[in-house]
């Protein structure tokens, strides 16, 4: 991968230049309190840039002093100590009060930068399953990424180049005006204005080609990622050759876009040392002429000189400057618009704290689709008695693991009640609601880490000896102990370093030691083999013993002992009832029981 552009992106929904400068104060409106919040050190910092700016255009005034001296009737060894300890002074000054601003600053920019890139994370984790299931993870983490960097950059700009560059031009005019005639007041004025429009309007030209480059960079980044993650899916189809051409032609996409801007920008280049040119040498005609007519000295010719160098230098970068603010001004806006994305799940007011050594759970008539057009439940109604094992079978698609995550309270349902002793998960604090509850999913994801900290993780605050027991508990503390590593062992990204089998059992280790009144197992032993699922189910049965406990099946075989079983079909309860009832009724469940018998026998013949 090519390493990231400087650049940053553009909104997409902003049509014209009203709308990117109404973005571009509702941006600056939120970051300002973050930056507010050390007021002093603000101030201060600005105080010394000012006490830079003064030092430093005092020294060509210094300067011309001496020069005047030099050519005056005077030796040179006559030249006055005090001019040369002055313009000592300034010049030290100059960098003395600069580095103090910085010094002064740096914590500023460095804790706004730290505190909304926190607030930004920690919005992400609060956000709708529904927006995560959406999201693109390369394009929202580099939304994140650029955002972060563009705070940086965009008090860098405006307090290093931009400011110090208004005082100065103010300095200067004022000096122009006293010292001189308004002729080279209006000389640096017309040069300034038409360097400055002529700079924003090629500029405001060249946003939508940054746009192009922005918008082409963060797809190939996308793509890259999304490949990245699915390496071993990559493999198993032999289409690396694919892949890469695909992220090619993003690439292409990002080396034409970037090729047309990088040449708008020469030509902008290009016209702005044009009228700098033409600037300098209109004044230093004026200079020169004065000094002919004995109007101005030697001295004054090179003070003019040296403030149109202090002037003309940091415009020189102004087309930059201009450029990266604006960029940085809509990447900010990016990241704050991460932060203002709606909170599709939230606590209510009056929400209350789940404090309970023990639940009951209760689903009323609940209703329940993700789209308008496909209905998820329809009507389901069923309880489970506190210290009860409930178990739910069905057919793919037929509503099961939306049961584990409305109970988490990952969606609002469309009607009904979910109540836990007797209380509407609505009125629970999502903290305390999912604090009770812990699952062993299907798809088991681990964090690339070692397998101690992916144990761990179900209670960060457990001692080692309870994650050890936690783990054997799971049968995999034989596993471990013959990794060279051992709990130390790092398992990869998402854990593929690990068997299927393997990284369930670390989850169910990591269900066991977060020790909830609730437990969800989601078709928990599916990627273990019929020996180690045994071995496991024991351990299940034990963790279930006295807890609420909602079991989400595909092999019977192993729901047999639950309190009660239910069959879902299309969103719908079809059947319930414990397993004898069920086979004595000779329906839906008492079918799938024959069929994975079948399963089974056929299997065993076949070794």
């Amino acid at each position: 991968m090519r390493p990231s552009s400087r650049n940053t992106a553009f909104p997409r929904h902003t049509p014209g230049q009203s709308a990117h400068d109404s973005h571009a104060w509702n941006t600056l409106h939120s970051l300002a309190p973050y930056l507010w919040q050390y007021k002093w050190r603000v101030l201060l910092a600005i105080s010394c840039l000012i006490a830079a700016k003064l030092a430093n255009v005092s020294v060509p005034l210094v300067f011309k002093e001496m020069i005047d001296q030099l050519t005056s009737e005077q030796l040179p060894l006559a030249l006055p100590i005090l001019l040369l300890s002055l313009y000592g002074v300034l010049r030290f000054s100059t960098s003395l009060f600069t580095e103090l601003r910085e010094i002064l600053f740096a914590r500023v920019t460095q804790q706004a930068v730290r505190r909304i890139a926190l607030e930004v994370f920690s919005h992400l984790h609060t956000l709708s399953l529904r927006f995560h299931l959406e999201r693109q993870t390369g394009g929202v983490s580099r939304d994140i990424e650029r955002g972060s960097r563009s705070i940086s950059s965009l008090i860098s700009y405006t307090l290093y180049s931009i400011l110090p560059t208004l005082v100065e031009i103010s300095l200067v005019l004022g000096i122009l005006i006293v010292k001189y005639d308004s002729g080279f007041v209006l000389i640096t004025l017309f040069s300034l204005t038409a360097y400055v429009l002529f700079t924003i309007r090629i500029s405001n030209w060249r946003i939508g080609l940054r746009r192009l480059v922005n918008d082409t960079d963060s797809a190939a980044n996308t793509q890259a990622i999304d490949s990245l993650l699915n390496y071993e899916t990559v493999k198993y189809f032999n289409n690396e050759d694919y892949e890469a051409r695909r992220y090619d032609r993003h690439m292409q996409r990002w080396e034409e876009a970037a090729t047309r801007s990088q040449i708008s920008l020469s030509w902008l280049n290009l016209g702005q040392q044009i009228i700098i040119a033409l600037g300098v040498t209109a004044m230093m005609w004026r200079a020169a002429a004065g000094v002919v007519d004995g109007q101005m000295t030697i001295g004054d010719l090179v003070l003019v000189n040296a403030f149109l160098i202090q002037l003309y230098m940091p415009l020189s970068f102004l087309g930059v400057i201009y450029r990266e603010i604006r960029q940085s001004l809509a990447d900010i806006e990016r990241m704050f618009d991460l932060l203002r994305e709606h909170r599709e799940i939230s606590d209510a007011p009056d929400a209350g704290t789940l404090h309970a050594q023990s639940v009951d759970v209760r689903f009323e008539a609940v209703m329940f689709s993700y789209e308008a057009k496909r209905q998820i439940l329809v009507g389901v109604d069923f309880s489970i008695p506190a210290g009860h094992t409930v178990a739910v079978v069905g057919e793919s698609g037929s509503g099961k693991s939306t049961l584990a995550r409305l109970l988490y309270r990952f969606y609002d349902i469309d009607a009904g009640h979910i109540r836990i002793n007797g209380r509407d998960l609505r009125q629970l604090t999502q903290s305390s609601l999912r604090a009770a509850i812990a699952i062993v999913p299907q798809d088991t994801v681990l964090f690339n880490d070692t397998i101690y900290y992916n144990i761990q993780y179900g209670r960060p605050d457990a001692t080692r000896e309870e994650v050890l027991a936690a783990a054997q508990s799971a049968q995999l503390a034989e596993f471990i102990e013959h990794l060279p590593n051992g709990y130390e062992t790092r398992v990869g990204e998402r854990g593929l370093k690990l068997s299927g089998g393997e990284k369930q059992r670390v989850a169910i280790a990591r269900a066991l030691l977060k020790n909830p009144p609730l437990l969800i197992f989601d078709e928990a032993t599916s990627a273990l083999d019929s020996k180690t699922e045994k071995a496991i189910q024991a351990s299940l049965d034990n963790a279930a013993r006295g807890r609420t406990t909602l079991v989400i099946a595909h092999r019977l075989s192993t729901i047999m002992n639950a309190d009660e079983i239910l069959v879902m079909d299309g969103g719908r309860i079809v059947e319930r009832g414990s397993h004898p009832v069920l086979m004595e009724m000779n329906g839906r469940y008492a079918q799938m029981w024959a069929l994975q018998q079948q399963e089974e026998s056929e299997a065993v013949a076949a070794l």
